[in-house]
């Protein structure tokens, strides 16, 4: 009878440590996405003054200007989910890419003592985020790892874990970047 009640005890607080182990990497990946948040709110912030900085100079760039705005408005305002922030940020990126080729037509513009202070800001904004980006892969892989293998996928599968996405790369931003076809556009 001990010896039952000992093993009963025993799968007790064994599930009990795997039940933690659990909410631990869960609330890990959750924080992860969180570092990425506070990432893309960083950038968010900066986009108004890029584009109040380069509008003075760029007039005629006005449609690049205009989206960048609204992907940045729509980014921030609420109700997006995580998979549409994904999204906006993938769309985002590209625009505010273009809108730096673009600036390599106005040397007055990239000498501008201003400017260049906003550019390596946003330069450091964009490292950050990739760092974010890879401690939440990192950490959703641990997560992922941690709910499929035994026996924790047997109590992941009873108390509802599941699998979280890491987050990937479009496809077509994994293509190599032609620096001619940029600056024929």
């Amino acid at each position: 009878m001990i010896v039952i009640l000992g093993f009963f005890v025993f799968l007790l607080i064994f599930g009990i440590s795997i039940y933690n182990s659990l909410i631990l990497k869960r609330n890990q990946a959750v924080s992860a996405f969180s570092a990425i948040d506070v990432m893309l709110k960083k950038r968010f912030d900066l986009i108004p003054n890029l584009v109040e900085l380069v509008k003075q100079y760029i007039n005629h760039e006005q449609g690049t200007l205009t989206k960048i705005a609204e992907l940045r408005s729509k980014a921030t305002s609420g109700g997006v989910t995580d998979n549409e922030k994904t999204s906006l940020d993938a769309e985002l990126s590209r625009a505010v890419k273009g809108l730096m080729v673009t600036v390599e037509n106005y040397p007055d513009l990239k000498a501008n003592t201003n400017f260049l202070n906003l550019q390596t800001t946003w330069t450091e904004s964009e490292e950050q985020i990739a760092a974010a980006r890879r401690t939440y892969n990192a950490v959703v892989t641990d997560y992922n790892n941690t709910i499929m293998t035994f026996p924790r996928n047997l109590f992941a599968g009873m108390l509802g874990f599941t699998k979280t996405d890491v987050l990937a790369t479009p496809e077509e931003e994994r293509k190599n970047i032609s620096a001619k076809e940029l600056f024929n556009n």
